[in-house]
């Protein structure tokens, strides 16, 4: 006998999503608006996956744009605005949030959220829309090409690449032909066939000279991150 309660089969885009609030307006006087949080719910005995999309995705910096949410749980998505212009003021732009199911890729449900931006709060627009503008929105809704969402990270910075394992090698091997002994050179405790002419010091110190451009200072110095050596043939 089946159970009454038995959950039924999940059709593709048939599950209620729940989000809150369902409309975001951030003003451009006040700072503390560009900062909003969608919390989304999870009523569910099952655990859901969830993208957020976005109609321009790069007027916005969404924190987690993807994630899961446990049963009988809720996440906070902070989405930032960062492109606060008067060329953006009333402009409607809309997130959808859509969920899956961990086990599927395909969307079992979607909900869209509208956001705009206004001047100030003086200019809030109402939310007693007539039922003809109700429905035009719904259509432009309907229509409109939602893109993915990257998640927001701090500014990166371009950072040049250090000197590679190689020129460290070479930069090393160089250091130790100009720390041995010179040919001539009768107090030294390093045996003779390790004494080198002033010749090879000198190219030594070319070679290390010239790998300036790979991170190695040019001249006859080699820069340590803890100490400095300076070498002269």
């Amino acid at each position: 006998m089946q159970h009454q309660n038995r959950q039924p089969e999940l059709v593709e885009g048939s599950l209620p999503v729940f989000v809150f609030p369902t409309e975001l307006v951030f003003y451009a006087d006040e700072q503390t608006s560009h900062k909003q949080v969608l919390t989304l719910y999870n009523p569910y005995e099952f655990a859901l996956k969830f993208k957020v999309l976005c109609t321009a995705p790069n007027k916005y910096a969404v924190v987690d744009a993807t994630g899961a949410v446990k049963p009988q749980c809720c996440v906070d998505i902070v989405i930032r605005h960062r492109d606060v212009r008067a060329c953006h003021y009333g402009v409607i732009d809309k997130f959808r949030l859509q969920v899956s199911e961990q086990s599927h890729r395909k969307a079992l449900g979607r909900k869209e959220v509208m956001a705009t931006l206004l001047p100030s709060a003086a200019q809030e627009p109402s939310h007693t829309r007539p039922q003809e503008e109700e429905r035009k929105m719904k259509e432009q809704l309907a229509d409109s090409a939602f893109f993915e969402q990257t998640a927001f990270q701090p500014e990166s910075r371009v950072v040049s690449g250090g000197p590679s394992v190689l020129t460290v090698l070479l930069g090393l091997v160089c250091v130790a032909v100009l720390m041995l002994p010179t040919l001539g050179e009768l107090e030294s405790v390093v045996p003779v066939y390790l004494h080198l002419s002033v010749n090879k010091k000198l190219v030594a110190a070319y070679v290390l000279g010239s790998n300036g451009d790979d991170g190695i200072p040019r001249g006859c110095g080699f820069q340590d991150p803890s100490r400095t050596f300076i070498f002269r043939p």
